[in-house]
């Protein structure tokens, strides 16, 4: 890999009066009974980064204002559309209302890897599940598809905000490519 100039690192910034001027990426998500503020935070600041349509804290999940929310999302909870849902028949609604495919994301008998979501499973939903019983019932029987990340190690999960980073960005990605 070629050394870059700091010229060259500089110019590839986005000036500050572009950012966040192109349309959002056809992808909304759930946070489904997440525990963590810090978690839900960084998840918020995710979904900015990603630019995302909506990002839906369902269940017992908290939401702003929170100062332990704040702490990791940066005033990303201002960038993001977000709401509240507590009930996960409203959230399916809401989801089948945006003509968005729900796929959560969890290891299942018939899961696929993340990265084989192609152009015309957009737009989507991906869902993310509380850090240690993962996506609730009523999501996956609701499911279109469900993704995972393969896991090589002794533990068979990642961190609920790690495991939304990485998936999140390759659905944009892939979207971005197609």
């Amino acid at each position: 890999m070629r050394k870059l100039s700091h010229e060259e690192i500089t110019a590839r910034r986005i000036p500050r009066d572009r950012v966040g001027s192109a349309p959002r990426h056809p992808i909304l998500a759930v946070l489904d009974n997440i525990r963590s503020l810090y978690n839900v935070g960084s998840m918020f600041r995710t979904a900015d980064g990603a630019w995302i349509q909506e990002l839906i804290l369902s269940g017992y999940t908290p939401h702003p204002p929170r100062a332990e929310i704040e702490k990791t999302a940066l005033g990303t909870t201002e960038t993001v559309p977000w709401q509240h849902l507590r009930r996960p028949e409203e959230v399916i609604a809401h989801i089948r209302s945006r003509g968005a495919r729900l796929c959560v994301l969890e290891h299942t008998t018939g899961s696929v890897p993340y990265d084989r979501v192609s152009k015309k499973d957009f737009p989507l939903c991906l869902v993310v599940g509380n850090e240690l019983t993962g996506v609730s019932s009523e999501y996956i029987a609701a499911a279109d598809c469900a993704l995972e990340i393969p896991m090589y190690g002794t533990k068979q999960s990642l961190n609920a905000a790690v495991a939304f980073g990485i998936a999140l960005f390759a659905l944009v990605r892939l979207w971005d490519s197609a």
